[in-house]
């Protein structure tokens, strides 16, 4: 009995430090989704505007002006960006997105040759798994976005597509909703034009004019295109990028909840049972005295 309840001790210490763990990842992942959602919510209205104007554009614009607002005849060859995390523990985050991603692939069929660029280990390890070719990895972007570290991944993509190398490009991402509610979705990027996922946020989709308007460009529709496109995508990827990332934080930050509650309903389960055991020793030793005190008296 003595190593019964010694071994439940040992327990319930092991499971407190545990819940100390798991209570400084929900303070630590709380701290860094209030700076991501201050950022995402920031940066929304911006990329709203943007998408618009070339909604906007492309709606009273010849799309054969620019390679990035065409539309190819055949879709032979297509970019997948990925976007996941660099750690786990974080509920299922990092699994949505990546059966999002092969969901994807699924549905583009065998016909398509599909390759990915991998934003956050955690999806280019799915990917090596699934056997779908990467072109590009990258870590440590996600856990605190900046501008700067995105716009490389902006660039390549641009490079790529406007070379002939994919016919589209799309952006596989979580959409942060709330606290409690993230939505994988497939963004659409090249060429410009409708988010494809039903799910994505409207305020990102681009609105069709009410009325027809004519727009003047200087020095050239080209020369402007060839401007404004190219950071329009810079900005839809750092604005996925940042999606994510508070999505990644609240996502863990309710995982490491859920475990400090958990943790807490075993404390409690097992300091019951050591209290039963230690009831049921003291009863025992009680019961052991009484029977010797017995014997002694009748002999």
């Amino acid at each position: 009995m003595a190593l019964q309840t010694r071994a439940i001790k040992r327990r319930i210490k092991s499971v407190k430090n545990t819940r100390k763990i798991t209570k400084a990842m929900e303070l630590v992942s709380a701290s860094k989704m209030r700076k991501a959602v201050q950022s995402v919510l920031g940066t929304r209205p911006f990329a709203r505007l943007a998408w618009e104007t070339v909604g906007a554009i492309g709606a009273v614009t010849d799309t054969s002006l620019h390679p990035m607002l065409r539309e190819p005849s055949k879709v032979e060859r297509v970019l997948l960006v990925i976007i996941s995390s660099d750690r786990g523990l974080a509920g299922g985050f990092n699994s949505n997105v990546i059966k999002k991603s092969l969901a994807e692939v699924k549905k583009l069929g065998k016909d398509v040759k599909i390759e990915t660029v991998c934003i956050g280990r955690r999806g280019a390890d799915a990917m090596k798994r699934s056997g779908v070719p990467i072109i590009a990895s990258f870590t440590e972007i996600t856990n605190s976005p900046k501008f700067t570290e995105v716009l490389p991944i902006g660039r390549l993509v641009v490079d790529e597509f406007l070379k002939g190398t994919y016919d589209k490009v799309a952006v596989v991402h979580t959409e942060f909703v709330s606290a409690v509610t993230q939505t994988p979705l497939t963004l659409e990027l090249l060429p410009l034009g409708q988010p494809h996922d039903a799910t994505h946020d409207p305020q990102l989709q681009a609105t069709s004019p009410q009325t027809q308007r004519e727009y003047t460009f200087e020095p050239s529709p080209q020369s402007v295109l060839d401007r404004l496109l190219p950071r329009l995508v810079e900005t839809m990827m750092y604005q996925a990028v940042l999606e994510s990332a508070a999505s990644e934080h609240s996502a863990r930050m309710l995982a490491m909840k859920n475990a400090s509650d958990s943790a807490k309903d075993m404390i409690d389960a097992l300091t019951f049972t050591f209290n039963q055991a230690r009831q049921a020793g003291i009863t025992q030793e009680i019961a052991e005295i009484s029977s010797g005190k017995a014997a002694l008296e009748n002999s």
